[in-house]
């Protein structure tokens, strides 16, 4: 051989394969993949095959933290559960480093009740580092046992995802000798203020979609155990420690997650919170694969105000004036004057009270949430639901501060769902479908229009054009709509104002 074909340190292809043999090379020395050892631990931790009772939390870190290993090239290799037990763990973390390259240890690295790993670590080992300065992920820990990396993985979903990127893949890296890969990034216009504490460096998980020429990034939630957060999250966005956060409309980077041509292909829904959105997605990916949508739950008047600034594409709404008794087109005609648009139903719901099963607390109607034994969750300020809700208190003369739990929040009506399933709060109001997907009932208060805003200059838009097709002639997507239940689709499709 006299020509060089690839140099040391470089990812063999399947180019590069043809070209060796055809210079007569049959036989060439690679590095092996790392062996990465995954200790799931904690008493509450189960495997997502068994049959779950209060209190059990299924473990799907290993699962996720496998597959980004097989990702960068490593080869997993997945522990039994461990109890919180010091001396099981221990003796888990010794036989795992004897026979891996890199040992991860999963929960149990917060400070508190099963807080072994670092005592673990340091009694058979050495600690390096327990507890970094980031948001979410700060009781990671790092430290050494037989000269192997042994790393606390916390337990949230988010926090796992995030110090497995930042402390697990540069070490892998570097087992390959490729040196750090830097994600790709992105200049992006922030649709929302973001607030964050000062001295802490924080990962805030972001949609991001092109409208206008501008790639707009709106931020989803921020919670450390919200794992849908990271499967709807485009990019992430770095608040450095020393920054108390950025204001709308703040030119902020991005590192990607997705692909650039994915968030250009995306429609920005920016708005109120309905789970046919959901439905419409999964239809959209279906029926046209290019294309995405992008919703971000912010409420009926932060749709609005999303438009306005040209932050979106559309924006989903259902606010009631009642002055005219009349839906969106008042607030259309308020904040967004002089803007060309069309106003198209999407459909009529039923809005009411979300109430366990069975309705242990006997609770009848809006009257009830001024009982001392009744605990409520609220919607966040801007929706349309949460306009409902003190239309209602109005109504039956209720003070919002007698309402225990009026200013505890959600963003959507799954999440108030889920508050009443896991006994955070005995009621709160939302669809009616949120109630069948979560088995709760529905006590009715009122039925409402949701409408879709959709600027002129985007009707002739291939991908809203596609999204307009599916509402205005997808009859399997309407069957799907009527299953969730509590759904008039008799508008769908159909224009209610232009201006």
């Amino acid at each position: 051989v006299t020509e060089l074909i690839l140099p040391e340190n470089s990812l063999v292809r399947p180019i590069d394969v043809a070209a060796m043999l055809a210079g007569g090379i049959r036989n060439v020395e690679v590095k092996k993949r790392p062996v990465v050892s995954i200790i799931p631990t904690g008493d509450e931790i189960v495997e997502y095959k068994k049959d779950l009772k209060k209190g059990d939390i299924i473990d799907t870190n290993s699962w996720m933290l496998s597959g980004y290993l097989l990702e960068d090239g490593a080869s997993p290799i997945r522990h039994a559960i461990v109890p919180d037990n010091k001396k099981a763990i221990g003796k888990a973390v010794e036989e795992s480093a004897a026979s891996s390259d890199i040992v991860l240890v999963i929960a149990g690295s917060s400070a508190g009740r099963g807080d072994y790993t670092a005592d673990v670590i340091e009694d058979i080992g050495e600690v390096l580092i327990h507890g970094v300065n980031i948001r979410p992920g700060k009781p990671v820990v790092l430290g050494i046992v037989r000269d192997k990396p042994v790393i606390g993985i916390p337990g949230y979903p988010v926090s796992a995802y995030l110090a497995y990127r930042l402390f697990v893949t540069p070490l892998i890296e570097e087992f390959y000798g490729k040196g750090r890969r830097e994600p790709e990034k992105i200049e992006a216009r922030l649709s929302r203020q973001v607030s964050s504490s000062f001295g802490v460096e924080e990962f805030v998980r972001v949609k991001l979609g092109s409208v206008s020429g501008n790639i707009i990034a709106t931020p989803v939630s921020r919670g450390a155990g919200v794992i849908m957060s990271l499967v709807r999250a485009d990019g992430m966005m770095r608040i450095p420690a020393m920054s108390e956060g950025f204001g709308a409309g703040a030119g902020v980077k991005i590192e990607l997650v997705r692909g650039r041509k994915e968030i250009e292909n995306t429609i920005v829904c920016i708005g109120s919170h309905d789970n046919s959105l959901d439905m419409i997605a999964n239809f959209l990916k279906k029926r046209y694969p290019a294309f995405s949508l992008s919703s971000a739950h912010v409420g009926s008047m932060g749709g609005i105000m999303a438009i306005k600034n040209n932050e979106a594409h559309i924006a989903g709404t259902h606010l009631l004036d009642e002055d005219s008794g009349t839906y969106n087109i008042p607030y259309v005609r308020k904040f967004l004057k002089g803007k060309k648009l069309k106003i198209i139903n999407l459909l009529y719901r039923e809005q009411g009270l979300l109430v366990k099963k069975g309705n242990p607390q006997n609770i009848n109607g809006i009257q009830d949430l001024a009982r001392d034994d009744v605990t409520f969750v609220n919607r966040q300020a801007g929706s349309g639901t949460r306009l409902l809700t003190d239309k209602c208190l109005r109504d039956f003369d209720i003070s919002p501060q007698s309402v225990r739990g009026y200013d505890k929040t959600e963003f959507t009506h799954m999440a108030v769902a889920s508050a009443v399933k896991s006994d955070i709060a005995d009621a709160g109001i939302g669809i009616y479908a949120a109630s069948v997907a979560l088995d709760l009932d529905f006590i009715p208060v009122a039925k409402e229009e949701y409408d879709i805003i959709i600027p002129e200059e985007y009707i002739d838009d291939v991908r809203i054009k596609a999204f307009l097709t599916i509402i205005e002639e997808d009859q399997d997507f309407r069957s799907a709509v009527m299953k969730l239940g509590g759904y008039d689709l008799s508008g769908m499709g159909s224009i209610v104002y232009e201006q």
